[in-house]
């Protein structure tokens, strides 16, 4: 009778075989994977190794894509960046054909309300608090809160300087107002995502308009 095989003995258990895929397509299965641990378990455990078994491939697979893992997540933040940040900016009035303040105000909440619905993902990883971020993250997604204040600096510019009422005393700065708003919007932006209903659409609408019409009358 022959004896049981020890723990040494037995074969091990190896992965699945990950079947081969054109390479573009194995980046966004990659990218999807990395933002999936990103959202569920935070930026603390993003990881090739994480990503890899997210994905269930090895990590020679996660490496014949992506040199490491700044490479890989600052692809996804690319790929994020197309589809968040760009729609981000069209929600802000160009400049040089600003409407009032309220009803502007109107027009923006849906248009954001909408994004956070459709993509909650994509917003997570860009709204969530920044302390855990690697580096790299961190610092694109300032450079893309930096041009949407621009932005919004440059609307509400437009919008004081074609008021035809005195400037008020003490005049506001356009630079400080534009900071104060695109940090109401990020928070109430997470609130959307972490605890959606704390605030209804309509209610904080019609907050932000009165606000801003108090700030920013609209011009007779």
């Amino acid at each position: 009778m022959s004896a049981p095989l020890s723990s040494a003995d037995r074969p091990r258990k190896r992965r699945p075989y990950a079947p081969r895929v054109p390479i573009e397509e194995r980046r966004e299965q990659l990218l999807d994977a990395a933002l999936a641990v990103i959202v569920h378990d935070g930026y603390d455990r993003v990881s090739i190794d994480a990503i890899a078994k997210r994905a269930d491939v090895a990590r020679s697979v996660v490496y014949g894509a992506y040199v490491n893992l700044d490479a890989l997540l600052s692809a996804l933040l690319d790929r994020e960046q197309a589809r968040a940040f760009d729609a981000l900016l069209e929600t802000v009035p160009d400049p040089q054909g600003a409407r009032a303040p309220a009803e502007f105000a109107t027009e923006a909440v849906r248009r954001m309300s909408s994004m956070l619905h459709q993509d909650p993902d994509t917003w997570w990883l860009i709204l969530m608090p920044p302390g855990n971020m690697p580096t790299v993250v961190r610092d694109r997604v300032e450079a893309d809160r930096e041009r949407f204040r621009q932005r919004v600096e440059a609307w509400i510019s437009r919008t004081l300087a074609d008021q035809s009422a005195p400037a008020p005393t003490p005049q506001l700065d356009a630079r400080v107002l534009a900071h104060a708003l695109v940090a109401c919007a990020e928070h109430f932006g997470r609130l959307a995502l972490t605890d959606p209903g704390t605030f209804d659409q309509q209610h904080l609408i019609g907050q932000v308009q009165l606000i801003l019409g108090a700030l920013l009358p609209r011009t007779p």
